[in-house]
């Protein structure tokens, strides 16, 4: 296999990346429209990075309008190997406070009206979501946030909301109920297209508020999140430079496989025979076929 190339996508407050050396700002397209912005380039101690806001430089992209097709497959394109989701998100959890990161490793998805997957009529694939995170790159990024003294709670439920409003409080109580850590509006379909493009993916969520959940804290507010969200961005910028030069010490020479498979998601997850595939739809796959294509299952 080739070399790491590290993708990080910048959530709210997060539209660079200092420290980015030799960076360049380059437009990729994407046979699925526009991604959310050019992508930046460069490298951290020699680890190569691709840097993509979320919402745009200047937060113009609300969460209901990002494109999150183009964006993944831009990413892909971009020949990234590992990607990690930086998200700003609500706690539902009481030791949870904001400021808190935390390194989610399971979804649930109630976000309506996305596309959600790069397949569809005349190529059909089924990819596993079981454990939708990659652990390898999940334990990387506890190291690295050891090293640099980022406190990383690992493990959590991201239930993702369509948005762009906040919770009420019986949707807040109710997810609660369920198990919820935090809540936000972003890692979904993105964890899912991370997967079905055989990227390996986590979210470190950055918590910004309560949600209006708490009895003891005012409702959600965005100058409330926003004040959080500057603080956060501090430790989000030191964890994304650490995460860089960690995998920079353990991945020298080739990647090895994933352990959880993510690489090889498609192996077996595409039901279409090859002589019925649509072929104008295998062309705008291009990218995410990339590996199938030179294999049996293509």
């Amino acid at each position: 296999m080739g070399n790491t190339v590290l993708g990080i996508i910048g959530g709210s407050g997060l539209s660079d990346l200092p420290g980015l050396q030799d960076k360049q700002w380059r437009t990729v397209d994407s046979a699925f429209g526009a991604p959310s912005d050019q992508l930046c380039f460069g490298h951290i101690n020699g680890q190569k990075i691709v840097f993509l806001p979320r919402h745009g430089r200047g937060h113009t992209i609300p969460p209901d309008a990002i494109n999150f097709r183009a964006n993944i497959d831009a990413m892909k394109r971009a020949e990234v190997t590992d990607l990690v989701s930086f998200s700003a998100v609500g706690s539902l959890r009481e030791d949870l406070p904001p400021g808190s990161f935390v390194r989610v490793d399971q979804y649930i998805d109630r976000t309506l009206g996305r596309v959600s997957s790069f397949f569809g009529t005349g190529l059909v694939a089924h990819v596993s979501m079981g454990d939708p995170t990659c652990s390898r790159l999940g334990q990387w990024a506890d190291a690295a946030a050891a090293q640099v003294d980022v406190p990383l709670h690992a493990g959590g439920t991201y239930l993702a909301m369509n948005g762009p409003q906040f919770s009420t409080q019986a949707e807040s109580h109710l997810y609660r109920s369920w198990g919820c850590d935090v809540i936000g509006m972003t890692n979904m379909p993105e964890a899912k297209l991370a997967r079905e493009a055989e990227i390996c993916y986590i979210t470190i969520a950055m918590v910004t508020d309560f949600d209006c959940w708490h009895p003891d804290h005012d409702h959600v507010e965005v100058a409330q999140i926003i004040g959080v969200m500057n603080a956060n961005a501090d430790k989000a910028k030191t964890l994304m430079a650490g995460i860089a030069a960690h995998l920079g010490q353990v991945q020298s020479g080739d990647r090895t496989d994933c352990d959880t498979g993510c690489d090889h998601a498609l192996e077996n997850a595409i039901i279409t025979g090859p002589d019925a595939r649509n072929p104008k739809l295998v062309g705008k796959l291009s990218a995410i076929l990339q590996r199938v294509n030179g294999g049996s299952d293509a």
